[in-house]
C-alpha cells in the first residue's frame, strides 16, 4: 500500500501495534489512517494550529529509559514553525530540575501533543530534539533560557472525540512578558528552599518574604 505522497507504507508501525490490530481487526484500517492523515512535513493547517496554541505537552526518555511527560505552556505563538520540517520553543524558568532539557540532551527522540481544549482538536507531531544555548531565536523569546528545536519525523491529527471541552479562564500570569518582571512563584518563597535558590533569584524572593511548606500547601489547595 502507499502513502498519500504515493511512497510505499513505512515502518509507522511496530509489532505488537499489529498484534493488537490483527486481534481486533484493524490492520486495514490503521493502514488506511496512516495513509490519509500522517505526514512528514509541516502544512498551512498544522502551522496555523500549532502556532495558536498557548500549551503542549512533551513526552521525553529519562536516563533509565522511561517515560516521562511534561506540560508546556506559554502565550499563543510560543511555539514557532521555522520551516517545514522543523518547530522552536522556549524552555522557561521552572523548579531547577531541568528533567525535560536534560532528557532531551541525552535522548533527542521526544513526542509533543497540541490540544485546544475551547474547540477540541489535536495533533501529535514525533521528532528529535536539540537544545540550543545560543539559539538566533533566543533574543525573541522574553524570559527564555534556552531554545528547543525539535525536527519532525511524523505529524498527525487525531480524532478530538474524548477531548473534554473547556474555557479558558485567563492566562497564566507568570508568562515572561516583554520588558516586564514576572511575579515570583510562592513556591520560591519556601524557607526551607532559600539557602539553595540560585543567586540571582534571591534578591526578589528576599523582598517578598518567606512562607512554610504548610502555608504553600494551603495556597496551593485553595
Amino acid at each position: 500500500m502507499l502513502n498519500n505522497n504515493g511512497n510505499p507504507m513505512s515502518d509507522f508501525y511496530g509489532s505488537k501495534q499489529r498484534e493488537y490490530q490483527d486481534r481486533f481487526d484493524t490492520r486495514r484500517l490503521a493502514d488506511r489512517v496512516e495513509q490519509i492523515i500522517v505526514h512528514a512535513d509541516i502544512n498551512a493547517e498544522d502551522r496555523q494550529f500549532i502556532e495558536g496554541r498557548d500549551l503542549f505537552f512533551l513526552s521525553t526518555i529519562d536516563h533509565k529509559g522511561r517515560p516521562s511527560c511534561s506540560y508546556k505552556g506559554g502565550d499563543p505563538g510560543f511555539v514557532r514553525v521555522v520551516d517545514g520540517k522543523t518547530i522552536a520553543f522556549p524552555s522557561y524558568d521552572g523548579n531547577g530540575m531541568f528533567y525535560s532539557l536534560g532528557n532531551m540532551a541525552a535522548n533527542a527522540e521526544v513526542g509533543l501533543l497540541f490540544i485546544d481544549f475551547e474547540k477540541p482538536h489535536r495533533l501529535r507531531l514525533h521528532g528529535t530534539a536539540s537544545v540550543q544555548e545560543n539559539d538566533p531565536l533566543l533574543a525573541s523569546f522574553p524570559g527564555a533560557q534556552v531554545v528547543v528545536r525539535v525536527r519532525v519525523a511524523e505529524i498527525f491529527v487525531n480524532c478530538p472525540r474524548y477531548v473534554h471541552q473547556f474555557k479558558k479562564v485567563k492566562h497564566s500570569p507568570f508568562v515572561p512578558k516583554p520588558a516586564e518582571a514576572a511575579p515570583v512563584p510562592d513556591w520560591k518563597r519556601i524557607d526551607l528552599l532559600h539557602d539553595v535558590l540560585p543567586e540571582r533569584d534571591r534578591p526578589q524572593v528576599a523582598a517578598c518574604g518567606t512562607i512554610t511548606v504548610q502555608e504553600y500547601a494551603e495556597k496551593t489547595s485553595r
